[in-house]
C-alpha cells in the first residue's frame, strides 16, 4: 500500500464518520433548522476556532454567544448533548467545511444538474455560473471565520479558475470580496479581467467602489488594452478610444480566427508574410488548440512563425497548458512534437504536468472532475504519460547532454513507474519504436489504438 493509498483511505474513513453522523458523535449543531452531528476532537484538531470554542472556560456552562454568531441564548439539550445553533453560515457551506475538516478534501461545486436559485440554465454543470461563484465566496468567508486557512486557500484557487469563465458581474463580485479579505492573487486576476472586459468606467462604477474603478482604468492604460480591446463595447465611440492602427490589428486578428475556423492556414500564412500579422500577439496557437482540429494546429506550427510556448493572458498559460486542461491527447502530442515545454510555468508557477496531475488525482478521488465529467480515463492517462515522458526526456538530456543518445533511448519510454503506480494506472510501457525514436505523435497513435479497447477496472 503506497503512502498515497493509506492517506486516501484515512481521508475516506474520517469522511465516513461524518456521513454516519450520529455514531460516536459528541456535539450537535443546528444550521438552518437542520441538525448536524459531529465530533469535538476532530473539529478541535483541525480548526483554530473550534479548538478555542471547545476548550474555552465557557464550554462547561452554556455557550457564549460568540463573535461568530455561533448561537446565542442557552443551548437546547438533546439527551446529554447540547445543540449549538450556528447562525453565521448556511447548511450547504457548513457541510462543505466539515467535509474538508474531516477528510482534507473537498470539491466546492454545487451539486450538478440540481436546479439552483441563481442559475437558470438547465443542465449547467455549475463550474462557473453565478450559483457556483456564490457558493465559493460563502465557503471562503466561512473558512476565514472558522480559521480553516487551508480551505480558504483551496477556495481562492478554485475562484481564480472560475472567474476566467464567469460573467463579468460575478468577476466584479469576486473582485470586491478579494479586496475586503486582502487576497492579492485573486484581486490581480479579477482586476485584469475587469480591465479587459471593455466595460466603460461609468458602468464599472455602478458595481464597484470608485477607487477600484480608478485602479482598473490604470491597468487599462498600462496594458494599452483600452486601445486594443478585442470586443469594443457597443457604446464606445471607437475613435475616442481606439487609434486607427489598433482598429486594423483587431480586424487582422478577427480575420485570422475566421481563417483558422475554416481550416484555411494558407490564408493565415499570407497574412503573416504580407500584412505582418504577429501570431504570438494574436494568440493564434491558443485559439487553434481551443477551437480547431489537430491538423490546423499542426499546420500552424509548421509555419514556424509562432512561439509554441507563448504565454497568454494574465495567467500566462501556454498552448500546452490549454491542451492539458482540455485533456486532449491529440493536441498534447502535436504540441510536444513541436518542442512545447512540459515544464513551462504560468504566473502562479503551474506547469502542464501539474495540471494533469491535479486532474488525475481529482479524477481518482471523485470519479469525476468538476466541469469535465465526460473525461475519459484513457485520455487522461495518455496525456499524463505523454507529458511525463517528454519532461523526462528533457531532464535526461540536461543530465547527460554528451552521453550516447542511443544507449539512453530505450529507457525513455518507461513512464516514471512510481508516478504511474501512484495514479493507479500501472506502469504500462509506452512502447513506440526502437531507441531514439521520439516522435510523440506516432507514439500517441500507436498507443491510442493499443489501449483503446482495454478497459481499466481501476477507474
Amino acid at each position: 500500500m503506497t503512502p498515497e493509498d493509506s492517506l486516501r483511505s484515512l481521508s475516506l474513513d474520517y469522511l465516513n464518520l461524518l456521513i454516519n453522523g450520529q455514531a460516536f458523535s459528541d456535539v450537535t449543531f443546528s444550521v438552518e433548522g437542520r441538525l448536524v452531528h459531529a465530533h469535538r476532537c476532530i473539529l478541535a484538531a483541525r480548526s483554530l476556532f473550534f479548538r478555542k470554542f471547545f476548550c474555552g472556560p465557557e464550554s462547561q456552562t452554556g455557550l457564549d454567544p460568540l463573535r461568530m454568531g455561533m448561537g446565542s441564548g442557552s443551548p437546547r439539550g438533546v439527551g446529554s448533548q447540547q445543540v449549538i445553533p450556528v447562525n453565521s453560515v448556511g447548511y450547504e457551506v457548513f457541510l462543505l467545511m466539515l467535509q474538508f475538516l474531516y477528510s482534507g478534501q473537498v470539491s466546492i461545486v454545487p451539486q450538478k444538474h440540481e436546479p439552483r436559485p441563481n442559475c437558470g440554465e438547465r443542465g449547467c454543470w455549475h463550474t462557473h455560473c453565478t450559483s457556483a461563484v456564490d457558493l465559493a465566496l460563502d465557503t471562503l468567508a466561512a473558512a476565514r471565520s472558522f480559521g480553516v486557512e487551508q480551505l480558504a486557500l483551496l477556495t481562492q484557487k478554485q475562484l481564480s479558475s472560475m472567474v476566467e469563465k464567469a460573467s463579468i458581474e460575478d468577476v466584479m463580485k469576486v473582485l470586491i470580496a478579494s479586496r475586503k479579505q486582502d487576497m492579492h492573487q485573486l484581486w490581480t486576476t479579477c482586476s485584469h479581467l475587469a480591465a479587459k472586459s471593455g466595460l466603460p468606467p461609468e458602468v464599472l462604477a455602478k458595481h464597484l467602489p470608485i477607487d477600484v474603478v480608478a485602479k482598473i482604468e490604470e491597468l487599462r492604460l498600462k496594458s494599452s488594452l483600452a486601445r486594443r480591446s478585442l470586443m469594443p463595447h457597443p457604446h464606445q465611440h471607437h475613435h475616442d478610444h481606439l487609434s486607427a492602427a489598433a482598429e486594423l490589428e483587431d480586424q487582422k486578428i478577427r480575420r485570422m480566427r475566421r481563417a483558422l475556423d475554416s481550416s484555411d492556414v494558407e490564408l493565415v500564412k499570407l497574412m503573416v508574410m504580407g500584412e505582418g500579422l504577429n501570431l504570438n500577439e494574436a494568440l493564434a496557437l491558443h485559439y487553434g488548440v481551443e477551437n480547431c482540429s489537430r491538423e490546423v494546429v499542426k499546420a500552424l506550427l509548421e509555419l514556424g512563425a509562432a512561439d509554441v510556448n507563448y504565454p497568454a493572458g494574465p495567467a500566462g498559460k501556454s498552448p500546452l497548458h490549454i491542451a492539458a486542461e482540455m485533456v486532449s491527447p491529440d493536441m498534447v502530442a502535436v504540441l510536444l512534437d513541436h518542442h512545447a515545454d512540459p515544464n513551462v510555468r504560468t504566473v502562479d508557477g503551474i506547469t502542464p504536468l501539474d495540471v494533469l496531475r491535479t486532474l488525475t488525482s481529482d479524477f481518482l478521488f471523485k470519479g469525476a472532475v468538476p466541469g469535465l465529467t465526460h473525461i475519459e480515463p484513457n485520455k487522461l492517462r495518455l496525456c499524463l504519460e505523454l507529458v511525463q515522458s517528454a519532461a523526462m526526456v528533457i531532464s535526461r538530456e540536461e543530465g547527460n547532454a554528451n552521453a550516447n543518445a542511443q544507449s539512453s533511448g530505450a529507457a525513455i519510454y518507461q513512464p516514471m513507474s512510481e508516478q504511474a503506480d501512484q495514479h493507479g494506472s500501472g506502469s504500462g510501457n509506452m512502447g513506440a519504436g526502437g531507441p531514439g525514436n521520439l516522435n510523440l505523435d506516432s507514439m500517441y497513435h500507436h498507443h491510442h489504438h493499443h489501449h483503446h479497447h482495454s478497459s481499466h477496472d481501476q477507474y
